[in-house]
């Protein structure tokens, strides 16, 4: 019988993280590690590798024992889900844990919407969360886990949100999909995480204006009148990657405080 680390039930696996050297990301990654997984950093740009970089050797200073490597790729070209998993295999050889976390929000009324919008936000968010998985697939391990990062707005509908609701939609999709045609083939499983508002970096850059807006609508929320903390949808994450989750496939997990209910 294989003798399981209940302390560090991921020891021994590696988990991407897309667009994790900040927020939601980081928060997921580090998750991981202190469960045993090591980790792969992803940033964007040159002008994100220190933040990167300061976040690895953060969590490998919380954690004991476990490896980490920091991956610059563009998730919203086509050559950069490539690339990260190129870099991957190259150093841990394997994957264990995909987690498609990448993305990007503008809020704008329809009227004003454009299709530098609409490029943006589709390539990053849809086809970046297509390429990464499909340029995984020959790599991962069996068993292995995908974790989809969706969002409240793929099905609450909120407004000001046409294009990024409707790419989280695309990701939604996506999940019910791959759920029941990958895991024969690969050996994964195939969920989603679906965060409310969530404090993070990015929804402090949108302002004050911003945050009254929304304001009425974290007033609402059941459990608490507040944004939720990134470790708490890290949580949920981790808990889909663990080995004893083999039995949860196909799953949309609302990780909001109860805002959005089906």
């Amino acid at each position: 019988m294989k003798s399981i680390d209940i302390f560090k039930p991921l020891k021994g696996k590696t988990a991407i993280i897309s667009g994790s050297s900040s927020g939601i990301g980081a928060a997921i990654a580090l998750e991981l590690a202190i469960r045993g997984a090591n980790i792969v950093i992803n940033y964007p740009y040159p002008q994100f590798k220190e933040e990167a970089q300061n976040t690895l050797t953060s969590i490998l200073r919380e954690t004991n024992g476990i490896e980490g490597i920091i991956v610059e790729a563009d998730i919203g070209t086509i050559d950069g889900p490539k690339n990260l998993i190129e870099q991957t295999v190259s150093k841990f050889g394997k994957i264990h844990i995909l987690v498609n976390n990448a993305a990007l929000a503008i809020n704008k009324p329809l009227r004003d919407h454009n299709l530098k919008d609409w490029d943006i936000l589709v390539n990053l968010n849809g086809r970046g969360t297509f390429l990464l998985t499909q340029n995984a697939l020959p790599h991962l391990a069996n068993p292995s886990r995908i974790v989809n990062i969706c969002s409240a707005s793929s099905r609450g509908s909120p407004p000001l949100q046409s294009i990024y609701a409707g790419t989280k939609g695309m990701v939604d999709s996506f999940t019910k999909v791959w759920a029941k045609e990958l895991p024969k083939e690969y050996g994964c499983t195939v969920n989603s995480v679906s965060p409310g508002p969530t404090k993070t970096k990015g929804f402090e850059a949108a302002g004050e204006e911003a945050m009254m807006v929304l304001q009425p609508t974290i007033d609402k929320t059941p459990v608490a009148a507040r944004m939720g903390n990134p470790a708490e949808i890290a949580y949920a994450v981790a808990s889909l990657a663990d080995d004893k989750a083999c039995w949860i496939n196909g799953v949309h997990l609302h990780v909001n405080g109860g805002l959005y209910i089906e």
